[in-house]
């Protein structure tokens, strides 16, 4: 399978909706941001190991959670989990600039070579614990977490804008809920869009 027919197979799925989106996985080379043997397999809609126990989401994963993100152009979106880089260059052709924390500093290292060469100018990639965000370029009008959490973490929602979306899994081990909260009055209004697994976030 090729790129084209798997952004067909995600539109007829109902994973791709909105013409900006589909533009940005037209964009973007998948496999840019996987390791050299993994790479005839970048068209496959599965997670696959980039190393450090990491893995990069399947492609319906990074559609779904792009979708309920609903990524405007002007937006500053701060990313917790870079992994290889794949959804902050996702991100990358939708908004004015996209943070993105990855804890090994290995991955961080690659994500940066890996958006440097997929041509994406308007991301910054840092090296730390993603849990405490990033207060200095806080607040951000959407937050997007690509690892599992029990819960949302507090300091998240700080620093989201009044209004802003966060997309995160919620949930222990083996077992989230993709979850978006909307936040309203200082507070979370939470809605759930099924199973998934994530790896978990970590300090």
């Amino acid at each position: 399978m090729g790129s084209k027919e798997l952004i067909k197979r995600l539109k007829e799925e109902g994973w791709l909706k909105t013409p900006r989106i589909i533009k940005a996985f037209q964009q973007i080379d998948r496999s840019i941001f996987l390791p050299d043997e993994l790479k005839r397999f970048a068209w496959v809609d599965e997670p696959l190991p980039i190393g450090r126990g990491q893995t990069i989401s399947a492609p319906h994963m990074v559609a779904r959670m792009t979708e309920l993100l609903r990524p405007g152009r002007q937006d500053k979106v701060l990313e917790v989990g870079a992994g290889s880089g794949y959804q902050a260059a996702i991100l990358s052709k939708l908004v004015k600039e996209v943070i993105t924390i990855e804890l090994e500093p290995e991955l961080a290292k690659r994500a940066r070579e890996n958006l440097k060469k997929a041509g994406c100018r308007n991301v910054r990639v840092l090296q730390g614990d993603g849990s405490k965000g990033y207060p200095e370029e806080a607040p951000y009008d959407k937050i997007i977490v690509t690892c599992a959490c029990p819960e949302i973490p507090e300091e998240l929602v700080r620093q989201l804008k009044e209004g802003g979306r966060i997309v995160i899994p919620v949930g222990g081990p083996g077992y989230q809920v993709l979850t978006l909260g909307i936040k309203e009055k200082g507070k979370l209004r939470l809605e759930r869009y099924g199973a998934c697994v994530f790896v978990p976030l970590r300090h």
